[in-house]
């Protein structure tokens, strides 16, 4: 019997032997995408692995089967990083709170229940030996002060009660890289982090430029929704002209970068450094930058310098350190007389604001901070905003000034991120081509019986808000691209998601309408030239042709796939019969080019998510 034992275990150790190996290939960083060297990298459960070199890269040999790897180095949290299909992983790995200084705890804004706590769930982990210490989630520092804004999320309208909706357009992509960091460092983000339209809007689209008169162009295309069947999608796509380099004005730029304590951290300000000096190198001689430094106290740090002396502007922006309080109203103030005193009359006059968010200190309350940025706003200097870091990372603050300031935001969560922004979308996150853009839809109620947009919650407007000239939307650059999504139930269909509220006493109950009975909805862009406070308007009536969603645009199927993703992250109530694997599935048959690789990094992201939420309903922290 003993002699039978020992032949079947043989067996079963060469049949593991001979299962089918691959090479799995990746770089460890950590926050400021700066490679760590000397990290173990094992095969969970085996105790198989290697050892990342000078260049934080690594090789390993892993059987087919390998469900995780572990990245683990004294000083930083142990993470469990799935194996998925690719053969190519970023990992990135962060501090253990018990290596680091007290001041960067305190820059963490924890207080003494809330470190205390930590420490003994860190205690807790790191006890804990088996493989099943590092299930769900890596060991990581908690985020207690990071803030976003509620979202609740659009539902659907009957058209017989609101047959018109009106919206601003959004080409804010800090979501997405938002989001993408939560990812990368093992932990699903919270769901008010998930605005889907920034999602959807972070990638580039197909659409074809504009023509005629108008700096912006409208398509679109109607399909069948994939995660609720009987239901249409309508796709709509804006396209905003786009203008080389060459031809673009001079620009008169503030930089205005927080130097407080809490930015002391590698993903903030060493990230903020090589991320403006890669714009610095897209800077012509007729373009003038400032820089403004505010911690404590506001200073200017470099007076208006032409874009060819740019060895004269990175010394400058080496110079900077982290220390003290936040005294972000000053600097705003500081900054803003700056790019008034070089006004220039025709040419691109912006403050672009480099941040965690975490204004204490100064012109603190929101609504302060807010009628300053309208007023320079009206007098022609705009405000962007670039949002660094983790932990106190105050999205809802900056958020809402980049908005007000008729300026693009913008999450850096590393060096690729600032690349994306500064260097290959150049023109459009630095200059404006049509600003207070509006869109507003009409159904025919012959043909839709509800609608809901996805996502676009905080860029609701008022119907009547539409015509209103005095009424701030968003801003479109050179090249900007816009896409939003209706979910549709067509006329007759029966749905879940909607519920009649009985006949009205008043109104017609027919569906009659005056319309062409072919059109299913009219689009109206409302917008103004960037030197105008007068708005232009032009229009598209969308046909109710829909198409296969097979024989659809690219665009459409990789859009509706993020529109998917971000429902699963939401947990939202409309998600349908909506999965990781459809989503993978779509996305994948609709890469197109993807020159850059971030559709294919997307679909990281996605296996990543699909491994975290296990039943797609995962707890958030």
């Amino acid at each position: 019997m003993k002699t039978r034992a020992i032949i079947l275990l043989a067996i079963f150790l060469s049949a593991f032997a001979l299962l089918p190996e691959r090479i799995i290939t990746g770089i460890v960083t950590d926050g400021a995408n700066t490679p760590i060297a000397g990290v173990n990298v094992t095969i969970q459960g085996s105790g198989a692995g290697t050892v990342t070199d000078q260049t934080g890269r690594f090789s390993i040999r892993v059987p087919n089967l390998t469900r995780a790897l572990v990245f683990k180095k004294t000083g930083y949290a142990p993470l469990r990083m799935p194996v998925t299909s690719g053969s190519f992983l970023k990992v990135v790995i962060i501090p253990r709170i018990d290596t680091m200084q007290p001041q960067q705890i305190a820059d963490q804004e924890l207080n003494a229940v809330e470190l205390s706590r930590t420490a003994k769930s860190l205690a807790f982990n790191q006890v804990r030996t088996a493989p099943s210490a590092f299930r769900g989630t890596a060991i990581h520092l908690p985020s207690p002060t990071e803030s976003y804004k509620p979202i609740n999320e659009n539902g659907f309208l009957l058209v017989s009660q609101q047959p018109v909706t009106t919206f601003s357009v959004d080409v804010d992509r800090a979501a997405y890289s938002n989001v993408r960091r939560f990812l990368n460092n093992g932990q699903m983000p919270p769901e008010d982090a998930v605005r889907i339209e920034e999602m959807i809007n972070y990638f580039d689209y197909n659409y074809p430029q504009p023509s005629g008169e108008h700096p912006v162009a409208i398509t679109s295309e109607t399909t069948d929704s994939p995660w609720n069947p009987g239901l249409k999608l309508v796709h709509i796509g804006l396209q905003a002209k786009t203008i080389s380099t060459e031809n673009l004005p001079a620009s008169n730029l503030v930089f205005l970068i927080d130097v407080s304590g809490s930015m002391s951290d590698p993903n903030k300000l060493p990230l903020l450094k090589q991320a403006f000096k890669l714009l610095v190198d897209q800077l012509r001689a007729e373009d003038k930058t400032s820089i403004v430094a505010y911690a404590g106290s506001a200073g200017m740090v470099l007076a208006p310098t032409s874009g060819k002396e740019k060895k004269t502007i990175k010394e400058a922006l080496d110079k900077l350190e982290a220390g003290g309080s936040t005294a972000g109203g000053e600097g705003i103030e500081l900054a803003y007389d700056l790019a008034k005193k070089h006004f220039l009359p025709k040419g691109n006059n912006r403050v672009i604001l480099a941040t965690d968010g975490d204004f204490n200190v100064g012109i603190s309350s929101e609504s302060e901070l807010q009628k300053l940025i309208e007023d320079k706003r009206k007098a022609g200097i705009f405000l962007s905003v670039m949002g660094f870091g983790m932990g106190n990372y105050k999205d809802s603050q900056v958020e809402t000034l980049a908005d007000k300031g008729n300026g693009n935001y913008a999450y850096i969560d590393n060096i690729q991120e600032a690349r994306k922004e500064f260097v290959q979308e150049f023109g459009g996150t630095l200059f404006t081509i049509a600003k207070d853009v509006k869109i507003q839809i009409e159904f025919n109620p012959a043909l839709v019986q509800a609608y809901r947009l996805i996502g676009y919650e905080n860029r609701a407007l008022r119907n009547d808000e539409f015509d209103d000239d005095k009424k701030d939307a968003g801003e479109m650059g050179s090249g900007h691209m816009v896409t939003a999504i209706y979910e549709i139930v067509p006329k007759g269909v029966q749905s879940s998601y909607i519920q009649s509220s009985g006949a009205l006493k008043y109104q017609q109950g027919n569906g009659a309408t005056t319309g062409s009975s072919d059109e299913m909805m009219t689009v109206k862009v409302r917008y103004k030239k960037p030197d105008s406070e007068q708005s232009l308007l032009f229009e598209l009536p969308v046909k109710a042709m829909p198409v296969a969603f097979e024989k659809c645009s690219e665009n459409l199927r990789f859009a509706s796939a993020v529109a998917e993703f971000g429902l699963l992250l939401r947990g939202s109530e409309y998600k349908g019969k909506a999965t990781y694997a459809d989503v993978i599935q779509r996305a994948r048959g609709a890469f197109g080019k993807d020159e850059e690789g971030y559709r294919s990094e997307f679909m990281q992201l996605v296996k990543a998510a699909q491994s975290l939420d296990g039943s797609q309903g995962t707890v958030r922290k």
